[in-house]
This record gives structure tokens, sequence and C-alpha cells, in this order.
């Protein structure tokens, strides 16, 4: 019996060792747009919309793991191997694309940490991003090996989260063939395409598909580690597809029936009343906070780290140049959200689903380095990877073209 503890003790720590780029990639992903879209989504469309997070992690499945498949095969960083294959102009286009979106998403996250401290502690909104952005500055810049203190950091947030909200779904007890219909596919209307941008946003991360091969490499992965580096991938993302379904079902058995609408955090916090009880603001709150800071943090590092490197100027976490950046994206979503006025919940809606503007082109450059022999040799991709990345490209696509036409109407409306 004992030696039996004892294998099974080692191999959990032996999986916990294993992991880590995966699991912060998701922390990344599942911010607080991520859980106002699945929470408005849910109290408003009921289950009808669980097949766009499957399609959309099936596309951050396939590019997180070309991501990884790269880091494990190069010892020169992604963006360095496109500026001296196609050009630093691309690379430089590929980092710049990564800044934005990072920056759109920054936004939200200062919003999340506003509006979850707020809910715990009645105190403004506006003030907790002059906190919280200082304290993330201080960990940028002091922590010594920035890679280990995030991996432990956010993978025991993303497993917390995992299952607070799966024993709350199963709390409020939702309607098994009802969930079933929502993964099947339907048509819907012109004007739901905001949510379906938006969900996609939330889980079809680009900048974070091309930074796994990053953080890979910190990891120290080799091409020995390849089938772990993509299970680690897989494992993250099917988490952040897990935890957005489980809070869209949440919702949608909580908040649905009683035709209530997600216009506040206090109304995304009745759907854990069936377990928390009245605790359920303050508990919402602190997950809030928790996503909210956790996103803040490694997506700042991802959109300054990718900048950088895509300048020729640096490419570690621990590098000057990169932490400048990483400050800049900090700095200017502390702003935004400080003086931001208006509504909330549509601001981090919106926010999530903008942020998708400038990947079309990061996800262009990782299909032609995927693609080409004489940087990925025998560990290029293959037809079924191909026909899954051009799908992905289509559907991210098809998004952006949506937003800008929508982007176009409003600015022609002033």
């Amino acid at each position: 019996m004992g030696k039996s503890s004892s294998f099974h003790s080692g191999m959990i720590k032996k999986t916990f060792r294993a992991i880590g780029p995966g699991f912060i990639i998701a922390s990344v992903v599942l911010g607080p747009g991520s859980i106002t879209v699945a929470s408005r989504i849910g109290s408003e469309y009921g289950y009808a919309f669980l097949w766009v997070v499957v399609l959309a992690a099936l596309s951050m499945v396939i590019y997180t793991s070309m991501g990884a498949r790269f880091g494990a095969t190069h010892d020169r960083s992604f963006l360095q191997v496109i500026a001296d294959t196609y050009g630093r102009w691309f690379a430089v286009l590929i980092g710049f694309s990564a800044f934005l979106s990072a920056s759109s998403f920054q936004f939200g996250n200062n919003l999340g940490i506003g509006i979850g401290m707020e809910g715990l502690t009645g105190i403004d909104e506006r003030i907790w991003p002059l906190i919280f952005t200082p304290l993330a500055l201080v960990l940028t810049f002091w922590a010594r090996d920035l890679y280990k203190v995030l991996e432990k950091i956010m993978m025991s947030l993303v497993i917390i989260m995992i299952l607070s909200f799966f024993i709350n779904m199963i709390m409020a007890r939702p309607d098994g063939v009802a969930v079933a219909r929502g993964f099947i596919p339907h048509a819907f209307s012109f004007r739901q395409l905001d949510v379906v941008a938006a969900l996609v946003a939330t889980t079809f991360v680009l900048h974070g598909a091309v930074y796994q091969s990053y953080l890979v490499q910190d990891k120290g992965w080799k091409k020995e580690d390849l089938k772990g580096s993509i299970k680690d991938s897989y494992m993250g993302i099917v988490m952040l597809a897990l935890i957005s379904m489980v809070i869209i079902i949440t919702s949608a058995a909580a908040l649905h029936p009683a035709g209530i609408q997600v216009q506040s955090a206090a109304d995304m916090a009745l759907q854990l009343e069936a377990l928390f009880g009245r605790f359920a603001k303050y508990v919402f709150s602190a997950g809030l906070c928790a996503a909210a800071f956790s996103s803040l943090m490694v997506n700042s590092v991802m959109g300054g780290g990718l900048l950088a490197d895509g300048l020729g100027m640096g490419r570690s976490m621990n590098e000057k140049i990169p932490k400048i950046f990483t400050s800049i994206i900090l700095l200017a979503g502390m702003l935004v959200a400080v003086f931001f006025r208006g509504d909330i919940i549509y601001a981090l809606i919106m926010a999530q689903a903008s942020s998708i503007f400038a990947v079309p082109l990061i996800a262009l450059g990782m299909f032609l380095a995927l693609n080409n022999r004489k940087v990925m040799g025998s560990f290029r991709n293959n037809i079924l990877q191909n026909i899954l990345a051009v799908f992905g490209f289509l559907l991210i696509s098809i998004m952006v073209y949506y937003m800008y036409t929508k982007l176009i109407g409003f600015l022609g409306s002033i």
C-alpha cells in the first residue's frame, strides 16, 4: 500500500513538473473578458453558442501546438527565424500585431480588476488599476526568474478556477439535453456576430499561440521533449475551453431561465449562489480579480516580448527592452481603464472582440514558418494540421472583417 501511494505521488509530481507553458497561455486567455463574455452569452442565449467555443478551441489547439513544436525544435526564437527567413519587416509587423492585440486585452484586464475589487471592498473600481499595475511592474523588473514565478502562480490560479466553476455548474443542475444541443452548429442572426466574435476572441488568442514557442524554450524543452510540450499545449487549451463552457453552462442554467441578462459584476455573481449563497458576490469578485491579474501580468509580458524580438532588441523575459515594452502595455491599460467612462460590461466584451484585429498576420507568419522545409525540416506541418490551420485562419479572418465593417460604420456615424 505504501509503495502504491508513493508511486502515485511520484506520478503526480512528475506530471506537474512536465506542465507549465500551456497553463500560462490558458491563464492569459482566461481573463475577465473571457468570464464576462461567457457569462453574458449564457445568460442571454442559454446553451446555444457552446459549439463556437469548440471551433475556437480547435483552432487555438492547432496554432498553440505549432508554437510548441517550433520552440522544442529550435534554439533561436520564432521572430528571429522569421526575420532571417522572410525579412525583418515581417518580424516587426508580427511583433507590432502582437503588441496591439495584447494592448486591447490589457484594457479589459484592468477593468476586470477594478470591478472585482470594488465587489470585494466597495472602493471605486478606478482606484484599483493604480494599485495592481505597479505590483505587476515590480514583478516584471525584480523577479529574478520571471518564468518560474509566472508558472507557479498561473498553474495554481487555473486549477482553483476550474474546481470552483465546475462544482458550481453541478449545483446549478443544467439541462443535459439542452447542453448537448448547444454543441450543434446552427444559423444565427447578423446582430449576434458581436457575441460570436467576442467568444472566438476569448479562446483563439494568436499572440498567445506564437508565444508558446518562447515559453517552451524558456522551460528548456528540446526535440526529445516534443511530445510532452505538445501534450502540455493540448492540456492548457482544453482546460481553457472547459472553463469557458462551464461558465456558459452555469450561466445558462442559473440566469437564463430567470430572464437575467448580465449587466454588472453582481449579475454575474448570481450564477454562483447555488454553491456559495450570500457569499457568491465575494467569491466571484475574488475569482474575477485572480483571472484579471494573471492575465494582466502575462499578457503584457507576451506583447512586450514579441514586439522587442520583432525589432531585434531582445526576446527574454529577463532582458531590458522587453521589460520596457511590457511596462508600456501595463501603463497604457491602466490609464485607459482609470479614465474610462461608460458601460463596463459592454466595454469588456468589445475589448475582447477588438483584440482580433491584428492577429491574421500572426497566423500567416506561423503558417509560413511551420510549412517551410528549411525552417522545420521533418517537423513541418502535415496535411491534417494544415487543413485545421487554414480553418482557424479563415475563422479569425471572418471575425476581423465583421469587426472592421462595424468599426467603419461607427466612424461613419460620428
